[in-house]
């Protein structure tokens, strides 16, 4: 199992040289992949929880780490598809796996917050089969040399648009979502599938059962999916309270990757975005980044280590 690590994007530590600071000690470490999420907005009382509270673009921040960076490959978990044009997208993510040469990883969502469908003028209905044309406009968009599209949805005129990823066909598409029918639609259609954040393995055990299931009956291969993990992990003294998965010490921690990598997970991240301790922008971002490095070292893949 491929081991990344989630970049500063959440609260006080989410500063530049924090971003540059993590990315180039994980590069160095070995760590596979870089990732970053999206929130546009944030409720007044909070309710959605720390991490959400103030939160930096996805994909502005992966351009600035494919600047300072060179191995390391670059991830959205997710970029929710619904709040912006394929034509838009399809440029900004052809153009930051340029700048990354070839590093990027597109994992993509259909968003669950009825205020951000609001606030950015998008229908919340259909969703499932707006996105499935949304990935075929995208796809159109990065492979052929002369594009057209008319569907139901999204229309695009016969014109041209370069330039072209450097990976081919396209930089991987991977899908997040937890619904049976998201679950399907990246077995049928995507080259992965992206866990929430939840801690509970029990529905990334399900999800990876659905999703090679549906692979396999549309004859693809579901040995070739990717199935990515958002480890929201939170390092924590022995003792005290009964333990959830990925939460306790850096053992126990790593005891959680193996069960994870036992369910068909190819690839976790460790997301200290979503520890209250560290992506709340309360949290002391001295003592966040302090955790971090730690992090960064207990849980390095083990050949560096």
């Amino acid at each position: 199992m491929l081991i990344g690590f989630g970049v500063p994007v959440s609260g006080s530590w989410a500063t530049p040289g924090n971003v540059i600071r993590v990315a180039r000690r994980a590069e160095a470490l070995g760590y596979h992949a870089l990732w970053t999420f999206q929130r546009l907005l944030s409720p007044v009382d909070a309710a959605w929880g720390e991490m959400y509270r103030s939160v930096l673009d996805p994909v502005v921040s992966l351009a600035f780490l494919a600047g300072v960076t060179e191995r390391v490959r670059l991830g959205t978990a997710v970029v929710n598809l619904p709040f912006v044009s394929p034509v838009v997208l399809a440029k900004q993510f052809a153009t930051l796996d340029i700048v990354s040469n070839g590093r990027l990883d597109v994992g993509l969502g259909l968003a669950w917050a009825d205020e951000e469908f609001a606030a950015t003028g998008t229908p919340t209905a259909r969703r499932g089969r707006r996105a499935e044309e949304y990935l075929d406009v995208l796809k159109t968009l990065w492979t052929r040399q002369v594009v057209e599209h008319a569907g139901e949805f999204y229309r695009v005129p016969p014109m041209r648009a370069e330039p072209k990823p450097v990976q081919r066909p396209h930089p991987p598409i991977l899908l997040g979502g937890s619904a049976p029918p998201a679950l399907r639609r990246a077995g049928r259609i995507a080259d992965g599938w992206i866990s929430g954040s939840a801690a509970d393995l029990n529905p990334i055990r399900d999800g990876v059962r659905v999703v090679r299931a549906a692979a396999e009956e549309v004859g693809r291969d579901p040995s070739g999916l990717r199935f990515v993990c958002r480890g929201a992990v939170q390092v924590r003294p022995a003792g005290g309270a009964p333990r959830r998965p990925l939460a306790g010490t850096p053992d126990q921690i790593r005891a959680d990757f193996a069960d994870l990598a036992a369910l068909g997970v190819t690839e976790l991240f460790i997301d200290l975005n979503f520890d209250p301790r560290i992506g709340s922008p309360d949290a002391d971002p001295t003592e966040s980044m302090r955790r971090a490095e730690e992090a960064l070292e207990s849980f390095a893949p083990a050949s560096r280590r």
